[in-house]
C-alpha cells in the first residue's frame, strides 16, 4: 500500500504542471487583489514560461495551444488569441533556453519581464486593432509589472518540484 501511494504521489508531481495549467484555464483563474489598488497577475504566463524554460517535455506545445482555446472560451475572447499569446511566450522561453549557458534567476526574470511586455503588447494590438475591443493599456501594463514581480516567488516553488522530479528520474535511471 505505501508503494502505491508513493507511486501516485510521484505521478501527480510529474503531471502537476499540466494539471495546474488546465485547472487555471478551466476556472478562468486570475489572481486579483481589489482593495484600493487593482493588482492582478497572470499566473498562467508564469507557469508556461517556467516549465517551457526548465523542462519543456513536461508541458507540450499542443497542450498549451489547447489550453489557450479553453481560456478563450472561458474568458469570452476571440478564439485563438490566448493560444497565440501562449505559443509566443513558449517561443520566447525556448529562445532563452537555447541561448543561455548557465541558468540565472536574475537573467530569467529580466527576460520574463520583456517577454510578458511583448506578449501583452501583441495581445493589446490584436484585440484593439483587429477585434475592436476596449482594453485599458494602463491595466495591462500594471498586470505585466505585477506578473513580473511575483515571478521569482513561483520560480522557487516550481524549482522544488522540478528538483524532486529530477531526483526521482536519476534514481530510476540508476536502477
Amino acid at each position: 500500500m505505501p508503494t502505491r501511494n508513493k507511486k501516485f504521489y510521484k505521478s501527480f508531481l510529474y503531471s502537476f504542471p499540466i494539471i495546474l495549467l488546465f485547472v487555471l484555464v478551466f476556472t478562468g483563474f486570475d489572481l486579483s487583489i481589489d482593495y484600493d489598488l487593482n493588482i492582478s497577475f497572470n499566473f498562467v504566463y508564469i507557469l508556461i514560461f517556467f516549465w517551457v524554460l526548465k523542462k519543456p517535455e513536461t508541458l507540450g506545445f499542443g497542450l498549451i495551444f489547447l489550453s489557450g482555446f479553453i481560456n478563450d472560451v472561458n474568458l469570452n475572447f476571440p478564439i485563438g488569441i490566448s493560444s497565440i499569446n501562449y505559443l509566443f511566450l513558449c517561443a520566447l522561453a525556448s529562445f532563452l533556453r537555447n541561448r543561455t549557458l548557465t541558468p540565472s534567476l536574475l537573467y530569467d526574470w529580466v527576460f520574463f519581464f520583456l517577454s510578458v511586455l511583448i506578449v501583452n503588447s501583441t495581445n493589446y494590438i490584436l484585440l484593439t486593432l483587429i477585434f475592436s475591443s476596449d482594453i485599458s493599456y494602463k491595466i495591462l501594463m500594471y498586470n505585466s509589472c505585477f506578473t513580473s514581480l511575483v515571478y521569482p516567488i513561483f520560480v522557487k516553488i516550481f524549482n522544488q518540484i522540478n528538483i524532486y522530479n529530477l531526483k526521482e528520474e536519476n534514481a530510476k535511471s540508476k536502477r
